[in-house]
């Protein structure tokens, strides 16, 4: 029988700026348990609006109590998964998403995003957010409805890559920055290091895909997992799923190379799952795939295709 456990959105619960498989987990799960954690924006006390009042009491007291790493996200973990192994893959099923704030931020920051030299008025808004309405409402009026998602979702890296600064996802998953890791999908991710150990952080209130000038909505938000650990499975890299869709996932500083291995991925998948060739599988891709690209701004480009299920 599965259990639910809650992590609590305490610093003790979490890192700042990195993943690292060193760090001692702050909680042990069965396969097939279900695990509800809260996350933070990124960004440290420079992104806070000026009412201080509005910043939740846990939110502040993780800006002033974890030493931050070379990045800036708020990571919640890691989730110890008992039975996992190096080379099993750990499937995430994200079962909910919600905001647990009134309110995000968007920046544009200094030597980054899409257009760095193009944009240097260097500013940060922060829309409010309509929990009824479930929509963002930007300073000049415009409304822009709500699709929450974890930016951040990953396994350890390899102990021999050692601390990872958290903005460059690599195959571990991490800084992915994909909206369609919503609720109701299933992430799968390579497990590098005995019991996973899974981190999720990040919280975006919603974002286009491309993430051009740097940032999506940076909010709080809680979501709940299911992790299981497969054995059957083996993967070297991050792939999804949804109910209609398959979604291979493409990471690289070059985005051709990126979209390059969105495809082979795909490929691959369909291969695995069909009676299909390498050629019909490929051509199916060119039919029926549509490549969109994930981030343009965290180091590794993102490049993703969906694959609707019905053509397999």
């Amino acid at each position: 029988m599965s259990h639910h456990h809650e992590i609590p959105a305490t610093p003790e619960s979490m890192v700042w700026g990195y993943l690292d498989s060193t760090t001692p987990p702050v909680l042990e799960i069965s396969s097939g348990d279900t695990v509800t954690l809260h996350s933070f924006p990124a960004g440290g006390k420079e992104s806070l609006p000026a009412d201080k009042s509005l910043v939740p009491a846990d939110y502040l007291a993780a800006l002033d109590t974890l030493v931050q790493g070379p990045g800036p996200h708020f990571i919640t973990g890691p989730v110890y998964v008992r039975g996992a192994k190096r080379g099993d893959v750990l499937q995430v099923d994200i079962l909910s998403v919600k905001i647990r704030q009134d309110w995000g931020f968007v920046s544009i920051l200094p030597l980054l995003g899409t257009l760095p030299d193009e944009f240097t008025d260097y500013e940060t808004i922060h829309p409010k957010i309509d929990h009824k309405r479930n929509v963002s409402i930007m300073p000049w009026g415009t409304e822009i409805p709500l699709d929450p998602f974890f930016g951040i979702i990953a396994t350890a890296p390899p102990a021999a890559w050692g601390r990872c600064g958290s903005p460059v996802p690599r195959a571990f998953g991490g800084n992915m920055d994909n909206k369609e890791l919503r609720a109701g999908t299933t992430l799968y991710l390579p497990v590098f290091n005995e019991g996973a150990l899974f981190f999720a952080g990040d919280g975006h209130g919603v974002q286009g895909d491309g993430e051009v000038c740097i940032t999506a909505l940076e909010t709080g938000v809680t979501g709940t997992f299911r992790l299981s650990v497969r054995k059957d499975m083996k993967l070297s890299w991050p792939f999804a799923e949804n109910a209609t869709h398959l979604m291979s996932i493409g990471l690289d500083e070059d985005l051709d190379d990126a979209a390059k291995q969105a495809v082979r991925e795909m490929v691959k998948h369909v291969c695995q799952r069909t009676n299909l060739s390498r050629n019909q599988a490929y051509m199916l891709c060119s039919l029926a795939g549509n490549l969109r690209v994930t981030q343009l701004v965290d180091g590794n480009k993102g490049i993703h295709m969906l694959l609707p299920k019905s053509f397999l």
